[in-house]
């Protein structure tokens, strides 16, 4: 039966919390690629185009078009580098910020909700990651 393959549960489950992180963040102009590369902006130092693309791990064609997004919406500013002006870095907005910390709230409490069901959600965490080999 298809539903005994792990390779179909994955897939799965992971729509449904796709679906659900969708709909949560709809209302403030994001999708969980858009919070991923706020979050990849706002974690240290200010990066270049190409380092997010490495840091999220997506095609650095792809990365053009997604802050082109977040920059039409004025999460997100290209600028040159204060230490190196031959460099353009990301960084976010006042918006952007605001914006970031309301749906990194909403993320954790959907992800909250939708692992409510298992007896140890922080163990489930654990697993995946021990498969992903981190």
């Amino acid at each position: 039966m298809a539903s005994d393959r792990l390779g179909y549960l994955l897939k799965h489950v992971l729509a449904q919390l796709t679906e659900a992180q969708t709909k949560a963040l709809a209302p403030h102009g994001l999708n969980g690629r858009d919070l991923a590369v706020l979050s990849a902006i706002v974690s240290g130092e200010p990066l270049s185009q190409l380092e997010v693309a490495a840091r999220l791990r997506v095609d650095r064609t792809s990365i053009g078009d997604l802050l082109d997004g977040l920059e039409e919406r004025g999460f997100v500013e290209r600028r040159r580098s204060p230490e190196d002006r031959r460099r353009n870095v990301v960084v976010l907005t006042e918006l952007g910020e605001s914006t970031f910390e309301t749906a990194e709230r909403i993320r954790l409490d959907v992800e909250e909700s939708f692992l409510a069901p298992l007896d140890s959600p922080a163990r489930f965490r654990e697993d995946l990651r021990l498969l992903l080999g981190e």
